[in-house]
């Protein structure tokens, strides 16, 4: 019963599949193919992420990491955060376990939110494309505006935060590495 309670959306995400398979085959089409089509594209991102984590686990000393993206680190932790986020590549879920190890290695809280924020809008393919479709104008509007928020943001999240959930999150984060 535990596990169930545990897993409890995954399982009521099967449910919700085998009424919609029952009701239209099509249905349950669908959904398998899609699923498989994720599952394809996860398998293609997850493991070179891994295998990134366990060398910046392994070759980057958490003396080094509290230097450059540690709390008295000043504008060069922020440029680190930026230098990292936008240098990714893949979706944002592959991002997570990279923050893990930065909170892990003793990055500042705001910076590791400040490096999600920027893998999700000024990635370097991302930001070419954008501004290819959408104009050079425009892409310096939407990083400048969108990194000032996340900038502003990351700090607040950080003083919101309370030292133990600082102290959470760094023992998450060091469950999950």
């Amino acid at each position: 019963m535990k596990f169930i309670m545990k897993h409890k959306a995954t399982f009521i995400l099967l449910i919700i599949t085998l009424v919609l398979t029952i009701s239209n085959i099509n249905y349950g089409k669908s959904i398998l193919q899609i699923s498989w089509d994720n599952i394809i594209t996860m398998m293609g991102v997850i493991p070179p992420i891994f295998i990134l984590i366990g060398l910046l686990d392994v070759w980057v000393p958490k003396e080094v990491m509290i230097k450059y993206m540690g709390e008295r680190s000043g504008l060069r932790g922020l440029f680190f955060a930026f230098l990292l986020g936008s240098m990714a590549a893949g979706p944002l879920y592959a991002a997570f376990p990279v923050a893990a190890i930065l909170l892990k290695k003793g990055a500042r809280t705001a910076y590791v939110i400040f490096f999600l924020s920027t893998w999700t809008v000024a990635k370097i393919p991302l930001l070419l494309f954008e501004m290819s479709s959408l104009g050079i104008d425009f892409t310096i509007i939407h990083l400048i505006s969108m990194l000032s928020m996340f900038l502003i943001g990351s700090f607040v999240i950080e003083k919101l935060l309370s030292p133990s959930d600082k102290q959470n999150l760094i023992d998450k984060s060091t469950a999950l590495s």
